[in-house]
């Protein structure tokens, strides 16, 4: 357990909004770290209960007024195909609860092809791959890492599932497996709506910082999986790794079942 808790950390706050404002907080403030100088900033958000409600708090905080946005880059790493304007999307409950209330030009936000926008499911990923190529590949001059095709995220938003899926990419899938192309289509989603665009684990994994947010009890074995090292065909969380942190943001209620040792009280 000593390996994991090197390369994992686990930030326990008491409820789901403590735990939202506690990311909304360190996230501005790492956006704000990263556009200092000029520099550009990629995002990759998520949906789901905590997705949102991380933004929405983001989206309340005074301090995102200070941020220059026009550097920030936004994306999904996974979006239900669906029309445009459905609520079951990812990014439309985005809108209200953060993006509206920032000062983002349009073209930085990079939504995923809807169902009603004249592509069918694979063209849609591919869409979404090209469209993550044209920022891609990026270095740093300190690591001289370069990522595949795509953008190297600063933060990558992960939800986990119940059964410890990440993006779309579920539990003993073939789309969990895949490392040879940036976005895959999924058919028959064992979670409605049946069909999605994910990004595949090559564009989770190159992200500086992988950040998972989850609470409630029903996320308590999937968390305890994701840290005891699980197989990640079978817990894809397992496999959610980021090249400079992995921090798991969760509840008490979520972390009913993680080793003491594995907390991190200072992060």
């Amino acid at each position: 357990m000593a390996d994991i808790s090197a390369e994992k950390r686990v930030v326990v706050l008491p409820d789901p909004a403590s735990l939202a404002e506690a990311v909304a907080t360190r996230f501005l403030q790492r956006v704000a770290k990263r556009v200092e100088g000029g520099r550009s900033a990629h995002i990759s958000l998520t949906g789901g209960t905590m997705g949102i409600e991380v933004l929405r708090s983001a989206g309340r905080l005074a301090q995102r007024a200070d941020i220059d946005w026009s550097r920030v880059h936004f994306w999904w790493s996974d979006e239900r195909f669906v029309p445009a304007d459905s609520p079951d999307r990812n990014d439309v409950p985005a809108g209200p609860a953060f993006l509206d209330r920032i000062d983002v030009p349009a073209k930085n936000i990079h939504r995923v092809p809807a169902s009603d926008q004249g592509l069918d499911l694979d063209a849609a990923a591919e869409a979404y791959a090209a469209e993550l190529a044209r920022f891609g590949p990026t270095a740093t001059a300190a690591t001289g890492f370069i990522s595949g095709p795509w953008p190297s995220f600063d933060v990558c938003f992960l939800g986990v599932g119940p059964d410890a899926h990440i993006a779309s990419l579920f539990p003993d899938r073939p789309e969990i497996q895949i490392v040879d192309r940036a976005v895959v289509a999924v058919r028959d989603s064992p979670k409605p709506p049946p069909d999605r665009v994910t990004m595949t684990r090559p564009v989770i994994n190159s992200s500086k910082r992988v950040w998972l947010v989850l609470a409630g009890t029903d996320k308590a074995s999937a968390l305890g999986l994701a840290l005891a090292g699980a197989s990640y065909p079978s817990v894809p969380a397992a496999g959610a790794k980021g090249r400079r942190r992995t921090v798991f943001f969760v509840d008490e209620a979520a972390a009913g079942k993680v080793p003491p040792e594995l907390i991190d009280g200072e992060y």
